[in-house]
């Protein structure tokens, strides 16, 4: 791992273990509800500001806290086009079985590929750490995932110009 990515991962890490002091916390509004205050918005006092931690320009996490839910973007390496089609399509495709990751959302915020929910329900049947520990092996895997994809495509591509080429001559 570069000495680059090492030190964004342990900068989300340390940022995310301090965000995710969350409590049960129920509706000023409406009684007996207890939403995701990071997505409903009702009460400005309950959210923080986000926090941004960038690699690079394209390469960028977005944590969103409020009292009682966090919410986390990942924006992903996107060099060329042939990484942007990856990415969007490999995104695109964990966001369809979203309800088998627990926390991932269906739809990424805005400017983001992928974004998690973590409310206070999910810290207490699930351990802080092993919660954060998951998150940073998804980024670390999605990245080596692309890279491999990537390879995979560009030697499909060699064979079948060779080949063409072959046919042609």
């Amino acid at each position: 791992m570069a000495t680059t990515q090492k030190a964004y991962l342990q900068c989300v890490r340390a940022t995310l273990d301090a965000a995710l002091c969350i409590r049960n916390f129920g509706s000023q509004t409406v009684e007996r509800h207890n939403k995701p205050e990071v997505e409903v918005k009702d009460s400005k006092e309950l959210s923080l500001k986000p926090i941004k931690i960038a690699r690079t320009a394209q390469e960028r996490v977005l944590i969103e806290t409020s009292v009682n839910s966090v919410r986390f973007s990942i924006a992903l390496k996107k060099a060329d086009h042939l990484e942007h089609i990856l990415a969007s399509q490999f995104t695109r495709f964990l966001m369809q079985r979203a309800e088998h990751f627990i926390i991932l959302r269906r739809k990424a915020v805005d400017d983001y590929d992928i974004s998690f929910l973590i409310t206070n329900k999910h810290l207490e049947r699930m351990w802080k750490h092993k919660l954060i520990d998951f998150v940073i092996q998804f980024m670390e895997d999605v990245d080596r995932e692309i890279s491999a994809m990537k390879i995979s495509v560009n030697a499909r591509s060699r064979a079948v110009a060779t080949e063409l080429m072959k046919a042609l001559a």
